[in-house]
């Protein structure tokens, strides 16, 4: 569970700069006051695949120590692109190496021309969706239970250990990325932490389905953090960013994940946030 988060603010940050750079935006990150640190999980840049880019995990651990109180994830993993045992050892390691302090982001998997450019299969919306929720009970076997087996149609598992158990106990919190019915379905029984994406009534209307799908199980809506990561742009100016998160925030939100500054003037926004805009929308 993730209990006393509030009102939390994030920044994304694609894995696309050299080391150093992501040094520098990870301490900053944290000096700024921001919450979490987030990394995203694709093997090429979106808009220009020649653009240099890290894997997430890799990065994530190489950056921990250089921060104390982030939290920190990727947002979010694509089941289709590893063995979810594998992930799973990948993000718990860095849970370890953070003290602590890892959300375990995942998702279906999307971008088919970055499956077809490595040859990593890429099946149907359903399918995908299916070896997801096969996952999530793997996650959650491997986590609390001394030795797996698991025999499901994608994944199988033959008493198999699992150590070191992460940090944070019973297990990691799971982070979902979903919009469709039946990802919003999985969110309600597996994860902690929901991420939503779009404008205000977009998100707004998913948020009222999940707390619907959370009532059919028994499950109180309310122990799932509401995160976007949102349509609007934030850093547009310091009006922008308290005036969009006052929207996000009227229809359900509490946890903001912005992306990191995409030229110099959301920069020089970003920091005239921090010290006008953050304190103010903490205090409210």
């Amino acid at each position: 569970m993730v209990e006393g988060r509030g009102l939390s603010f994030g920044l994304v940050v694609g894995q696309r700069a050299t080391f150093a750079e992501m040094v520098r935006r990870a301490e900053e990150t944290e000096a700024f006051g921001f919450d979490s640190f987030m990394v995203v999980d694709h093997f090429y840049g979106l808009f220009d695949v020649m653009e240099p880019t890290h894997e997430a995990y890799t990065m994530l651990a190489a950056l921990a120590p250089f921060t104390e109180r982030v939290r920190l994830g990727v947002m979010v993993c694509g089941n289709t692109y590893r063995n979810p045992a594998f992930l799973l050892k990948q993000a718990v390691t860095v849970d370890h190496v953070s003290g602590g302090r890892v959300d375990f982001g995942v998702g279906a998997g999307w971008v088919e021309r970055e499956h077809e450019a490595y040859g990593f299969p890429f099946p149907s919306a359903g399918e995908r969706v299916d070896r997801l929720a096969e996952a999530l009970e793997v996650w959650d076997l491997l986590q609390t239970e001394e030795r797996t087996t698991y025999d499901g149609r994608y994944y199988q598992l033959l008493d198999a250990p699992f150590e070191p158990k992460p940090v944070q106990q019973p297990r990691l919190p799971v982070l979902i990325g979903a919009s469709g019915p039946r990802m919003l379905r999985l969110t309600a029984r597996h994860a902690d932490i929901w991420n939503a994406r779009g404008m205000p009534d977009e998100a707004a209307a998913g948020n009222e389905k999940l707390d619907d799908f959370c009532r059919e199980i028994g499950r109180d809506p309310g122990e799932i953090v509401r995160s976007v990561s949102p349509a609007a742009t934030f850093l547009e100016s310091s009006e922008a960013f308290a005036k969009w998160t006052e929207a996000y925030k009227a229809v359900g939100f509490t946890d903001f994940q912005i992306p990191w500054p995409r030229d110099e003037a959301q920069y020089e926004v970003l920091q005239q946030v921090v010290i006008d805009t953050l304190p103010s929308l903490r205090d409210g």
